[in-house]
């Protein structure tokens, strides 16, 4: 959700529509809709003003009615669209991925970290490995996957910091770090190796690599990975085949972003 809270009072900060991103925020991971008093206990915001901006959502057509459930509409898409075609990053990225996966003959994404997950921008899907379908927009934890942890060991001291002061570390698997401890002596590893694997610490029988996509001025704003089935390919295999492929995308990437 969005945290607005420490700009209220700003003259030059608009609260009814940061109110109306966080309702829209709301209906993650909600595909049969969500109540009035659903949307109220999840964004702390009173059922008076809930019911407001969302019967505004309806009349603007970025949501639907059904009884007591709202659902978003069609229209939403829009705003998602205007990000991709004006984002070079995914825009640059998909042909780049797509090279991966005919290469390697798995899926391959591209992510970025947004808060305390990665959000993927770009993905050529050739088979699911998840049990949960991935796409553009999907949201994952950072700690717990080859991209996120790419990601977070390019954070600065400073950042890391701030990131695990507040991050809860939760258990998806029994092989899941949940140590802050670790987890840093892991993001040491990634750095230092400048690539991330994850065996299983998402989901059992998920197994995936990620390399950072690094700017000609070294500045890392994405990262880039494959994931399989773990009883298919091996660790070896992934740093021996997957690994080379992943790190020649990556570094297209960051020379074409300059």
């Amino acid at each position: 959700m969005l945290d607005y809270k420490q700009f209220e009072g700003n003259p030059d900060f608009v609260l009814s529509l940061a109110r109306g991103l966080t309702v829209i925020e709301a209906f993650q991971d909600r595909p049969d809709g969500v109540t009035v008093g659903e949307v109220s206990n999840k964004t702390a915001l009173s059922r008076a003003a809930v019911r407001r901006l969302l019967i505004t959502l309806e009349h603007l057509g970025y949501a639907s009615r059904n009884g007591s459930k709202f659902q978003l509409g069609s229209r939403v898409l829009r705003l998602g669209f205007s990000f991709l075609s004006s984002h070079s990053l995914a825009t640059l990225a998909l042909p780049i991925l797509e090279e991966i996966s005919a290469s390697i003959h798995e899926s391959s994404s591209l992510s970025v970290l947004e808060g305390d997950q990665i959000v993927y921008l770009a993905r050529s899907a050739t088979n699911r490995v998840m049990s949960v379908g991935l796409s553009i927009g999907s949201r994952l934890p950072a700690y717990c996957t080859s991209m996120g942890r790419v990601l977070l060991g390019a954070l600065s001291d400073s950042e890391l910091k701030t990131y695990l002061k507040h991050v809860e570390l939760k258990a998806h698997t029994p092989k899941s770090i949940t140590q802050k401890s670790k987890l840093v002596a892991e993001l040491r590893i990634v750095r230092a190796q400048g690539y991330s694997i994850v065996d299983e610490e998402l989901e059992l029988g998920l197994r995936s690599i990620a390399v950072p996509v690094v700017t000609r001025n070294g500045r890392t704003v994405a990262a880039m990975n494959t994931g399989v089935h773990a009883s298919r390919v091996t660790i070896e295999e992934m740093t021996v085949r997957f690994l080379p492929v992943l790190r020649e995308g990556a570094l297209s990437l960051g020379r074409a972003l300059g």
